[in-house]
């Protein structure tokens, strides 16, 4: 029996070889990043879109997954784990010979503990869904990823995705209590559980949320609810420039926990209003859209001071939710409005809270430098910024302008102490820059990590961190 026979045996209907439909597997949403191999350069730009695998694999339950594993170590082939594919760091990019692993078809909520405020879930079930779910028990899963009506948990899990209202509720990784994970070996592990407290051992469940597939495949996750928060109240502020935006962010975070503090530039604000009209205001040099759900405080009141003391030209507040979901909306439209503009690559830098005006302000020197189109949309209360680089892909020198645009905005960030990625991940986007904002000591110990948990190197290779020339 062949290696692929074997292979089907083990997976039955479960298995894809038709090169029509692995087409749609190949890459996710980051078509700007290289395959999994490469060296340590800068970007992964030169449209990567993914290597042609042997296979897709479509488990439908840990027993298949382990099965696969095992397949895959005998056989030295490699697996590369995928949510939704939407990505943006080519977490999911395919490598040339390797098998796709899908976790579509393993997308149950297999429990939700009301008195203990927990979900345990498969890793395809979409986080929209647990969402609706927990809801109608009037419970919460906070963690919202603009995506989150079509990206799964396990991708969540896989980035450590963050979202509009992490900067009071935290992120993915502030919710996973415990996973199920397989080795490359096949072998289960299973970490955590459904205490709220745990220190026995070593953390390995953090260490698997934001690995993006390099270290095992989640099979399980077991993840924290909370109770509904109260109806927000949403503030809406415009400034002449994107600096002043900044300071008013630094301001509120110092006198309150807003539930949601986001920025969009003009140039995002504009792309909004062109692709779904909203009335927005066009001439403005950013919006800050900001929430507090503490009813009765007087948080309100210093953020709309804040505003009006950092320069804010028009600053008001609604508690109607459909003006709230209005402009959230517009905020979550960004990047599909800047597609029909052409081809964004997009960042994602975090840097000090305090240095968010100048990291603003940076960016807009980095694009009029080269001569690029980017719109900032930014998390801002975790001074989580992505600035979307946006450029014709069939005009070489734009297309060259952009790539130095996008490294430039990662070398900035960290010139300010930053990050070369708040929530999306390095996939092979980031790689290169990697090594600059871990040193070496800290990359040989992340190659140490991973030998480890997958001594043949076959989990998502090339992945975060580059392999060795």
């Amino acid at each position: 029996m062949n290696a692929m026979t074997e292979l089907a045996v083990a997976l039955g209907d479960g298995l894809i070889t038709d090169r029509d439909v692995m087409e749609g597997y190949r890459h996710d949403q980051a078509i700007w990043a290289a395959g999994g191999g490469g060296g340590d350069g800068g970007s992964g730009g030169g449209g990567g879109i993914g290597g042609w695998p042997l296979a897709v694999a479509r488990p439908s339950s840990t027993a298949q997954v382990q099965a696969l594993a095992r397949w895959a170590t005998r056989h030295r082939i490699a697996l590369v784990p995928r949510g939704a594919g939407t990505g943006v760091a080519g977490g999911a990019t395919a490598t040339e010979g390797c098998v796709v692993v899908s976790f579509e078809r393993m997308n149950r909520i297999l429990a939700i503990d009301e008195a203990a405020m927990l979900a345990v879930v498969q890793p395809g079930v979409l986080n929209g869904e647990l969402k609706a779910a927990a809801r109608e028990r009037a419970l919460w899963y906070p963690p919202d990823p603009s995506s989150y009506a079509i990206s799964t948990l396990g991708g969540n899990v896989a980035t450590n995705a963050g979202g509009l209202c992490c900067v009071k509720y935290g992120v993915t990784s502030d919710y996973v209590l415990g996973l199920e994970a397989v080795l490359a070996d096949g072998e289960l592990l299973r970490t955590g559980g459904r205490s709220r407290k745990d220190v026995a051992g070593y953390d390995l469940t953090r260490l698997l949320v934001g690995s993006e597939g390099t270290l095992a495949m989640v099979t399980e996750i077991t993840l924290r609810l909370r109770r509904l928060p109260p109806p927000a109240t949403t503030l809406v502020a415009t400034f002449g420039s994107l600096e002043a935006s900044g300071r008013a962010v630094a301001a509120i975070v110092r006198a309150v926990d807003a539930s949601m503090l986001e920025i969009m530039d003009r140039t995002a604000i504009r792309a909004v209003e062109r692709y779904r009209p909203l009335d927005l205001d066009t001439e403005a040099a950013a919006m800050l859209i900001a929430q507090s759900d503490a009813p009765g405080s007087a948080e309100l009141s210093l953020m709309q001071a804040a505003c009006e003391a950092a320069g804010g030209t028009v600053v008001a507040t609604t508690d109607d939710e459909g003006e709230g979901q209005m402009l959230l909306t517009a905020r979550r439209l960004a990047l599909t409005a800047l597609e029909q503009l052409g081809t964004v690559l997009v960042d994602d830098v975090a840097v000090p809270l305090p240095l968010l005006p100048e990291m603003l302000r940076r960016i807009e020197a980095v694009a009029a430098e080269a001569q690029t189109t980017i719109a900032t949309v930014a998390h801002a209360g975790d001074g989580n910024l992505h600035p979307l680089v946006v450029f014709d892909r069939h005009d070489a020198a734009a297309e060259a302008r952009a790539v130095a645009a996008f490294n430039e905005v990662m070398a900035q960030a960290l010139d300010l102490g930053g990050t070369i990625t708040g929530e999306h991940g390095v996939g092979t986007l980031k790689r290169g820059f990697l090594t600059r904002q871990l040193g070496e000591a800290s990359l040989a110990l992340h190659r140490r990590i991973k030998a480890a948990f997958d001594p043949d190197g076959i989990l998502n290779p090339g992945k975060v961190i580059a392999p060795l020339e």
